[in-house]
């Protein structure tokens, strides 16, 4: 018998193995998009020239495709047809970085920051937000960092703040501190602003892998994300391949787009 998870990979990446992809339903309230940490070893130039090769027309940028002393960059995406949805991860340890990401923010056309923040910043953050009308996810970064492994620690912490201010999770990373990704994505709800997307062949530690090749509950957390109506971004962040990004960023999308075009058929 074909397992359950084997049939939806097969199902999804089929329209891929015939050269083609399914187009994504319009009727989903969020965008796949890409994290361009994927594209990290290229300029702005061909990282946008490689986002159309994909299809892709919602990014979270990175700093290295969009530099904080180069706002007037984002009109390179926005010519291609590529909306910036979110930047980051911005990494906010003083009240003065916390301020020029908020004024490069604005400066962009940007509507989110996924930030990194030290926590006594929060109070900062949420005035920074309210006052710019620009929302902050607070992106957590697995068993390693101090304060924000998965998204229990920085949902805790946003809890009475302005709702601009909530969380970027992290999928692979929540993973490897050993949280139910479907479960901090319920508990999220409306706190969740944004989400990097990857899989990994053992959840608790790398290597990294093609989205659909790994254990993640791919299909479950979209699932999830549909029954909570989130409207954010599902950014692909291929931490693999960093020099040959382009077959396995091919492969996790037309598996993203897939399984989302069968959830909605449902």
């Amino acid at each position: 018998m074909i397992e359950r998870r084997d049939f939806l990979r097969t199902a999804a990446l089929a329209p891929a193995l015939l050269g083609q992809e399914p187009a994504p339903k319009p009727a989903a309230p969020f965008a796949i998009g890409v994290a361009t940490y994927s594209l990290r070893a290229f300029d702005r130039a061909k990282a946008i020239a490689m986002l159309k090769e994909l299809r892709v027309t919602v990014v979270s940028v990175k700093q290295v495709h969009l530099p904080l002393d180069q706002p007037a960059g984002a009109k390179d995406f926005a010519d291609a047809g590529i909306r910036i949805a979110s930047g980051g991860v911005h990494s906010l340890r003083k009240e003065d970085e916390a301020a020029r990401a908020f004024e490069y923010a604005k400066a962009c056309g940007m509507p989110m920051l996924v930030i990194d923040p030290a926590p006594e910043l929060l109070k900062t953050v949420e005035k920074l937000a309210k006052e710019h009308d620009i929302r902050a996810a607070i992106h957590n970064h697995g068993p390693e960092h101090r304060h924000w492994r998965s998204a229990k620690e920085p949902l805790e912490a946003v809890k009475d703040l302005d709702p601009r201010v909530g969380l970027c999770i992290d999928v692979g990373h929540a993973a490897r501190a050993g949280a139910d990704v479907v479960a901090e994505v319920a508990a999220a709800g409306a706190r969740l602003l944004d989400m990097h997307m990857k899989d990994l062949r053992d959840l608790r530690k790398p290597p990294y892998c093609a989205v659909g090749e790994g254990a993640m509950p791919v299909a479950a957390i979209l699932r999830e994300l549909l029954r909570i109506k989130y409207a954010g971004g599902v950014n692909l962040e291929h931490e693999i391949d960093e020099k040959d990004p382009l077959p396995g960023m091919k492969v996790s999308l037309a598996y993203l787009r897939g399984v989302v075009a069968g959830l909605q058929e449902r």
